[in-house]
């Protein structure tokens, strides 16, 4: 007995000693650069974000409200607004509305980098149209930010690409490497512009070196046990899939229902799925997210994240408590839209539902929909794709490369005492129809904490903007 509890505590030292062994050796993954000094924000910067928020670049879900005229208008805005940009750079229209800018570089042996906004916005919902505090199209400035549609998504850096071309033009300034800017129009529909283009580039045998599209940012609030702030860049984006869910069962007079209905059968099966969710699992990106801040945390944090295998459980025990943090860890899903019915007094024959799915790398969309199926196991239930094009997840970025290192020394120009970690971007952008014109697609909008993503009251801080201006100067100025 004496040598098995001895063999046991050898055993469990020896165990004890791998964990410490991990936490006290994990590399610091955090590089030191210098931040510049923010510059102070120009009056006319300022009114050009402002006034590109008043154009209503809405993309609506159903095409029959689609207004070209706010897209014509935005697009006269920005010749006239950046004269020098529209002079020296060539500026091609795909789609009608969609455009890529070139920046021709002296060097032409280098790859090109892509830069990518989308220019269109989410509509407003009329039911939360009176529960704004602004004008949602004025770009008014209240208690230090910028208020509108499209503030945070994605106006922003759109606004800021330009805004840095202008000013590194009238210094005459030229990149080494070549520079493309796409901007696309419909990228809140699926960005049918956005893969336009990247087939156009494909077609041309355009390979770029790094692609910078929208996607994480910095925060002090959304990564609990860092009291830095930290720059969340994506390198890899999850899949996107949505799928329709419909029972046909004979309907009838309200006064005499039958034991089970349409829209019961539709709402157990909804019920059930959601009772059910996928596999908790840590991605690659999601390993890194560790590795870059677990040394950064205090104990026992940075125990579990230098041991993610040893302390799966906690770790997604923990992450399961946010919406956010359960996204990162497994393949979600949720109703979106459920219709039935035509007047109060009469049982539906047919009821529908709408479920988004946003797909973790390694879960493909054909063993989602098998799954999917398994889980409801009712054959009444019909089960089919909504989706125009399915997106599955994406590759992931090597944070190894120059190109990483380019945009992790540009954000670190832009922001004092910022860390930078990789994570996966749970939602979707225009980039993720360019895997194949560049392996190096990262996902990072230079602001602060930005509120009201697709919401009420959507807003960034002033502070951000001088941020993103700064920032996108920065990587322009890289570009050798």
């Amino acid at each position: 007995m004496k040598k098995i509890l001895f063999a046991i505590l050898v055993l469990l030292l020896i165990f004890v000693g791998f964990i410490a062994f991990n936490t006290i050796t994990a590399p610091n993954k955090q590089s030191k650069v210098t931040a510049l000094p923010l510059p102070a924000l120009q009056d006319s910067a300022l009114k050009h974000f402002q006034k590109s928020i008043s154009y209503k670049t809405i993309s609506y879900g159903d095409a029959s409200k689609w207004d070209s005229i706010p897209f014509i208008e935005f697009r006269k805005f920005l010749e006239t607004t950046y004269p020098l940009t529209h002079q020296k750079l060539e500026r091609e229209t795909v789609e009608n509305y969609s455009y890529i800018y070139k920046w021709q570089g002296t060097n032409t042996s280098l790859k090109p980098y892509i830069l990518m906004a989308h220019q269109d916005v989410v509509p407003i919902e009329e039911s939360t149209s009176k529960q704004w505090h602004n004008d949602p199209f004025s770009g008014e400035i209240k208690d230090g930010y910028i208020c509108g549609r499209g503030t945070t998504d994605d106006k922003i850096n759109l606004i800021s690409i330009l805004e840095a071309t202008e000013k590194l033009l009238k210094e005459n300034f030229q990149p080494e490497r070549t520079i493309y800017f796409v901007f696309g129009h419909d990228e809140e529909i699926g960005g049918k512009g956005a893969i336009a283009v990247a087939a156009l580039l494909k077609s041309r045998h355009i390979k770029a070196d790094l692609i910078i599209d929208e996607g994480g940012y910095v925060t002090k609030e959304k990564v609990p046990g860092i009291t830095k702030p930290v720059a969340l860049i994506g390198t890899s984006e999850k899949g996107y899939m949505s799928l329709e869910f419909s029972v046909n069962k004979q309907g009838g007079h309200s006064s005499m229902p039958e034991n089970e209905t349409a829209i019961d059968i539709l709402l157990k099966a909804l019920v059930k799925l959601r009772a059910n969710p996928f596999d908790a699992k840590f991605v690659e990106s999601t390993k890194n997210f560790f590795e870059f801040l677990g040394p950064e945390m205090k104990f026992p944090n940075n125990m579990a994240f230098a041991n993610p295998s040893i302390f799966k459980s906690l770790i997604v025990k923990n992450y399961e408590k946010s919406g956010s943090g359960n996204a990162m860890i497994r393949t979600t899903f949720v109703p979106t839209i459920v219709n039935a019915g035509i007047k109060d007094n009469v049982v539906p024959a047919l009821a529908t539902a709408i479920v988004n799915f946003r797909l973790l790398p390694g879960d493909s969309s054909k063993m989602v929909i098998k799954k999917v199926k398994e889980i409801i196991n009712d054959d009444r239930v019909e089960i089919k794709n909504t989706t125009i094009a399915i997106s599955e997840a994406s590759p992931v970025s090597s944070t190894s490369t120059p190109m990483f290192k380019a945009l992790d020394d540009a954000i670190r120009k832009s922001y004092a005492n910022v860390l930078t970690t990789p994570f996966i971007m749970i939602g979707a952008t225009d980039s993720r129809h360019f895997t194949q014109v560049s392996d190096n697609i990262f996902k990072f909008s230079p602001m602060q904490d930005p509120i009201g993503f697709h919401g009420i009251d959507e807003r960034v801080s002033i502070e951000s903007y001088q941020h993103s201006l700064l920032f996108f100067e920065q990587l322009i100025r890289s570009c050798k």
